[in-house]
């Protein structure tokens, strides 16, 4: 009876162990990459995304908000690689940038960077949004740019992506998303709002389940009017284009369109003269033996 109990709790034990290495597995590899369902403060954390400045290149008629800074990488990696998968399934990528406050005495933006903040949240200007993010950070001066530094309007505006992002961030918090960027909202196909801090790319799958976006875009898809590059015909690439087979022309007759030639007149080359033939050397006279007297 002894031996029993052992076996059953070390069975028990062993049991617990498995159970517990499963339930791990399963929150560290999939569960907490999941997007969050927001149940509460829907209706306020939606009317802030509505009234907030956010750029966007076009798309479908359902929103996703992308919500960060300029300096982080996988905001960036976020709007670059998932953006034209989305948009392919008619989800228009809405961008909302802030700039950061200093902390502890240490400057985490740019006067380029507050400059350019203003600008996208007053103008909401697509294009100056993508020369910002296709130039690195330390060569951006925000040329032709108006200062938000001095300017009591501009400054007042920067502060206000900061506000917003501090509210937006309380209310994600108390609905369980942790501050961390890219935040991305959006609503399902039943309608629930859902939110992610997306920093590792595991989680962007769930997004794409939900919008029914696809996990790959071909190029042509991502940009139908790009012009494909310049091949000169018959420089020996695959990709070169050979020189066109013209159908041959009857003498005679001029293709349409076209000028009759006219025939050039050819002098005939002089034709040598046959080499004279050699005559034969005259025979010597034969000398007669008779003798005259």
């Amino acid at each position: 009876m002894r031996r029993f109990f052992v076996w059953s709790a070390l069975a028990a034990l062993i049991g617990l162990i498995l159970a517990g290495g499963g339930y791990w597995a399963y929150w560290n590899f999939y569960a907490r990459f999941q997007p969050v369902t927001i149940t509460r403060h829907q209706a306020e954390i939606q009317r802030l995304l509505d009234e907030a400045s956010w750029v966007s290149g076009g798309g479908g008629g359902q929103p996703l908000y992308v919500v960060g800074y300029r300096d982080s990488a996988a905001t960036q990696a976020y709007e670059q690689e998932e953006g034209p998968k989305l948009r392919a399934a008619g989800v228009e990528t809405r961008v909302i940038l802030f700039a950061r406050e200093d902390r502890e005495g240490l400057t985490q933006s740019t006067a380029a960077e507050r400059a350019t903040i203003a600008e996208l949240w007053l103008s909401r200007d697509w294009t100056l949004y993508q020369r910002w993010t296709a130039t690195p950070s330390r060569d951006w001066t925000a040329a032709g740019v108006p200062a938000a530094d001095g300017n009591l309007a501009r400054s007042a505006v920067v502060e206000a992506s900061r506000q917003f992002t501090d509210r937006l961030g309380g209310l994600l918090r108390s609905a369980g998303v942790e501050t961390r960027y890219p935040l991305i909202v959006w609503r399902d196909r039943q309608g629930f709002l859902k939110a992610c801090a997306c920093t590792d790319k595991r989680s962007w799958a769930f997004i794409r389940d939900d919008l029914d976006a696809p996990d790959s875009v071909d190029a042509a898809v991502i940009d139908p009017d790009a012009a494909p590059p310049f091949v000169a015909p018959g420089d020996g690439s695959p990709e070169s284009l050979p020189y066109p087979t013209l159908a041959p022309v009857a003498p005679g007759v001029a293709a349409e369109g076209a000028t009759a030639p006219v025939d050039p007149v050819v002098t005939p080359a002089p034709r040598p003269s046959a080499p004279p033939t050699p005559r034969a050397p005259p025979e010597a006279k034969k000398q007669d033996d008779t003798t005259f007297f």
